[in-house]
């Protein structure tokens, strides 16, 4: 999204377009990708506007995510990460994360992988899903090839003292 973008959306959602607004719109577009803290868009929205200030930052995003303009995340890390919303469009629901456990690598991707469970829900329950969140947990590629040859490399090390071991108790004498 463009500055005249932003604007569009904060007025569409009724709010004032505001300097530190659009900062911190433009800091999050800015870094695709990057799921930002807000200590972390405060850093970076100094180097342009060196007066702003933390409390600014933080109520600034909570406006934005109460109108959907900027999403909300946790990665169970102790964080809440900002990342740029698709401005109220239904494409929102269909983004989803992948977490590796090795390096913390955070890979998003869309798709909406549950649309039979939802529609289940509403059959079996007249549920409605307005929207869902998924965090999957695991390796990336780097740290799961990393891990394979680790884990190749310590069982044939242990499948080589074992071997010296049987070696050894048939050696000795009865």
């Amino acid at each position: 999204m463009e500055q005249e973008r932003f604007k569009e959306v904060l007025r569409e959602r009724g709010l004032k377009v505001t300097n530190q607004r659009l900062l911190v719109l433009e800091t999050i577009a800015d870094r695709p990708g990057e799921h930002l803290t807000a200590e972390e868009i405060y850093e970076l929205a100094r180097v342009k506007y060196p007066e702003i200030g933390l409390a600014t930052i933080y109520r600034t995003v909570q406006v934005l995510v109460d109108l959907n303009v900027i999403d909300k995340v946790s990665f169970d890390d102790g964080f809440v990460r900002y990342e740029l919303g698709e401005a109220g469009e239904d494409s929102r629901h269909h983004h989803h994360h992948a977490i590796c456990q090795e390096c913390g690598k955070v890979i998003s991707f869309e798709g909406d992988l549950l649309e039979t469970l939802e529609q289940a829900l509403y059959d079996t329950l007249g549920f409605v899903v307005k929207d869902h969140e998924v965090k999957l947990t695991g390796y990336c590629r780097e740290c799961a090839d990393r891990l394979e040859q680790e884990n190749i490399w310590r069982n044939s090390v242990e499948d080589r003292k074992s071997e010296r071991r049987e070696e050894s108790e048939r050696e000795k004498p009865e």
